[in-house]
Parts: structure tokens; C-alpha cells; sequence
């Protein structure tokens, strides 16, 4: 979290309901200048709308959205120093890429010079240049997610604001424009507000990121915050692969599953409770007194592999994950014992 005194975009108690559902439910955040931010979770979740109310195409029914300290909730879209991309990409299919990126600033009446000093950097800076002269049907899927986006750069916005904005790409193009909107945020030295359900391309992207839900903030905080240090079960399960082991904590502050003890860096905690712990946190031990799991699938990932087990005295699955190399010594059927790292594990 950032020391700056004053957040850029403070979204304080923010609501919104259609008819009997509450689609964003006493939302609270604060987003800082130059910040990558990520609006993250299922569908429903309430991402979509709390975006479009930023934008001021939803109107709030309680609370108030501060931008540089100044309530900018009653302004109407274009009276707002904020930009959102659309996932269509919405571009005009009869003008050229130079004229899509000309219109916005030909209707703020800046003068043709400014206009175009400020349409050939953007250009040159999202890599457009030589395609100016094309028209939206001239271009590929990757081509016209750049245009789009330089559009919304042009217009030098405080905060951009972008809907699922790599969803229409396919798995290859995704990744490398995962990589060209981070940099460009970064030149551009602009906020941005991303909404994705992809968890992914968050961790990858984001500085800072928040986790919705029916709503809901459940979480806020780095990716590494997130991912380390979930504060629920449901964050546990939404980001990355995490395991949960029912079980119940002991007078010892150990925590005992199929009979075996685990060390646990946890003081207090119900006597029933279940362990979360990432598969890269679990490692396979010649201690007799370890886990005894049964190996039902290995998958190859590249540089690691990952062994799906399930304990041998009740069946629980449990995923483990090795470099490819020592990975390789294993194989569906074999029985290995397993623990914990105290460290890691989480109870819920």
C-alpha cells in the first residue's frame, strides 16, 4: 500500500441495486495515481457495474466516488476526467485508425496542431504508426485492441478505465498484450482500472488488485497479499490452486488430519477447522510420521510437474507441485508421505 496522503480515486460506501439485487453492496476503496488496479471475480460479482458507475454510466444509489479529493459522483460521463475502453473495442469501421484516434479531441475543439503533435505520439507509442491509414476491417483482433486502446490513451485521461479488455483475444495474443497494456500504463503514466474475471492475467498485471463478490469486497491488497495471505476461503479458491484438508487443531498447536500432525504457525483457532496450503507448499518426506497420499495423475506444466494424490485414509485430494525433473521419479499408483510447510498453511 502506497504512503501518498491522499488517494487519486477514493471510492467511499459506493451502491447499487437493480429491482431486489444488490450489485454493488457498500463498497469502499482507494486507488492511488499511477496505479495498475484490478477489479476481480466471478461473474455477478458486481466488477462490471462498479467500473460503469466510475465512468458515470450507472448512477449511485448511496455514497460518493472522490477524484483527487473532489466528489465527482453527480458528473455526467463526458464531464468526467476518466476514460473506459470497452471490450468491443467500439471503434468507427469507416474512419482510419488516425481519424478514430483524432474524433475525441476534434470534439474537445483543440486546436489541429495539438491534434495532431498528440495523435502521432500516441500512435508511435502503441506501435500504430504504420497502420494509420488503415480502416478497423484492415485489421487483426490484436491490431484493433491497440487502437482501441490509443484512443483512450489520447485523450491524456486521469484514470482509464478498461472493461475485460483482452477477452476477445485468443491465449497467445492475450499473454503478449498483458505484457503491452502494463508497459504502456507505465510510459503513459496514467491510472488504470482494469475489470477481468481471468485471475491470471490480474496477478500478471496488477499492482494492487480487489476481490469481489455478491457485491462485495472481500479483499484488497498486491497480488503477492492475495495470494500468500487470502482472507477467506473463497479468496483462497478464487486465486490460483489451493488445497483444504478438514481436520482439527490440537492442544500443541499442531493440526491433525488422517491422524497425522502437522506444525501449524497458528496460535488460537476453533478445534475443528480446514487447512488451506498451495501445492508448491507441500513437499514429500521420508518421516514415518507424515501423510500418507496415493498418487492418481501426474501432469506435466513445462518447468514442473503436478501430482494429484488423494490421502490414503479418507480419500481427500491433495496437489503437490515439483520441478519437471524431480517430478519425474514419480507415477500414478505410488504411495508417498507428505507435509506441510507451517509456515504457509492457512486456517479457516
Amino acid at each position: 500500500m502506497t504512503n501518498s496522503p491522499m488517494p487519486l480515486l477514493r471510492i467511499d460506501q459506493v451502491a447499487k441495486s437493480f429491482g431486489k439485487t444488490r450489485a454493488v453492496d457498500g463498497v469502499s476503496l482507494d486507488i492511488h495515481e499511477n496505479e495498475f488496479f484490478a477489479l476481480l471475480g466471478p461473474s455477478g460479482c458486481g466488477k462490471t457495474t462498479l467500473l460503469r458507475m466510475l465512468a458515470g454510466f450507472e448512477a449511485l444509489d448511496s455514497g460518493q466516488i472522490l477524484l483527487s479529493g473532489k466528489d465527482i459522483s453527480p458528473l455526467p460521463p463526458e464531464k468526467r476526467p476518466l476514460n473506459l475502453m470497452f471490450q468491443s473495442y467500439a471503434l468507427f469501421p469507416h474512419m482510419t485508425v488516425r481519424q478514430n484516434l483524432n474524433y475525441g479531441l476534434e470534439m474537445e475543439r483543440l486546436p489541429r496542431k495539438v491534434i495532431r503533435t498528440r495523435v502521432d505520439e500516441t500512435l508511435a507509442s502503441t506501435d500504430l504508426t504504420a497502420l494509420a491509414d488503415r480502416k478497423p476491417d484492415q485489421l487483426s483482433g490484436g491490431q484493433k485492441q491497440r487502437v482501441a486502446l490509443a484512443r483512450a490513451l489520447v485523450k491524456r485521461p486521469k484514470v482509464l478505465l478498461l472493461d475485460e479488455p483482452l477477452g476477445a483475444l485468443d491465449k497467445k495474443l492475450r499473454e503478449r498484450m498483458q505484457l503491452e497494456l502494463k508497459r504502456l500504463q507505465h510510459e503513459a503514466g496514467i491510472t488504470f482500472i482494469i475489470v477481468t474475471h481471468d485471475q491470471e492475467e490480474a496477478l500478471v498485471m496488477a499492482d494492487r488488485m480487489a476481490i469481489l463478490k455478491d457485491g462485495k469486497l472481500l479483499q484488497a491488497g498486491t497480488p503477492e497479499e492475495i495470494y500468500e495471505e487470502p482472507a477467506d476461503r473463497f479468496v483462497a479458491n478464487f486465486i490460483g490452486i489451493m488445497n483444504f484438508l478438514d481436520g482439527e487443531i490440537d492442544g500443541t498447536h499442531a493440526f491433525v488430519v488422517d491422524g497425522s500432525r502437522h506444525p501449524i504457525a497458528v496460535r488460537h483457532g476453533p478445534r475443528k477447522a480446514t487447512l488451506a496450503v498451495r501445492p508448491e507448499h507441500v513437499r514429500i518426506t521420508e518421516r514415518a510420521d507424515g501423510l500418507g497420499v496415493v498418487i492418481t495423475d501426474v501432469a506435466y506444466h513445462g518447468l514442473d510437474r503436478v501430482l494429484h494424490t488423494k490421502t490414503v485414509a479418507s480419500g481427500k485430494p491433495l496437489q503437490l507441485r515439483l520441478s519437471a525433473a524431480e517430478g519425474q521419479r514419480y507415477a500414478a499408483g505410488q504411495t508417498i508421505m507428505i507435509a506441510l510447510d507451517a509456515a504457509k498453511c492457512r486456517i479457516y
